[in-house]
């Protein structure tokens, strides 16, 4: 009967070892899958603050700077993208979506390369009151931005 027992008590063991190596291994895989996945929100104040190294992807969002969109040769436009505190250069080869425009709040995808911002996606605003969240938070910051009810309520 003995026997028995500590034949139980040692499959247990090998299945709850089981259970935390299965564990460990899925959470380990899930955090490789998702490196490059995650991209960290950046002003373009913070950029020039500390300039992220040049195979760093991540998100760059602001105001498209009145007067500096060009659109080049093809496919290629470039624009300079500014949080009224610090102003980023950017490249873009692709087609912009509809309510891109100067003035517009964005935010792109993308790598900091020799001083310029190389995009690999673009996404504007979704209609004439909608800014993203990170690009508004960055805004207050540099005093930009206030809120509608907050203007409203100064006069």
């Amino acid at each position: 009967m003995s026997g028995l027992k500590s034949l139980k008590k040692k499959r247990r063991i090998q299945v709850i070892g089981l259970a935390v190596f299965a564990l460990a291994l899925s959470t380990g895989l899930i955090g490789y899958a998702m490196r490059d996945g995650i991209n960290f929100y950046r002003a373009p104040s913070e950029v020039l603050e500390t300039p992220p190294p040049a195979t760093e992807v991540f998100r760059l969002g602001g105001l498209v700077e009145e007067g500096s969109l060009v659109r080049g040769e093809g496919e290629t436009v470039t624009f300079v993208v500014t949080d009224n505190a610090a102003s980023i250069p950017v490249a873009y080869t692709g087609i912009l979506p509809d309510l891109f425009g100067e003035n517009q709040g964005m935010i792109g995808t993308g790598k900091y390369i020799d001083g310029v911002f190389q995009a690999s996606e673009i996404l504007a605003k979704h209609d004439e009151d909608y800014m993203p969240k990170e690009v508004m938070d960055s805004l207050k910051e540099t005093g930009v931005y206030v809120e509608p009810d907050a203007a409203e309520g100064s006069n």
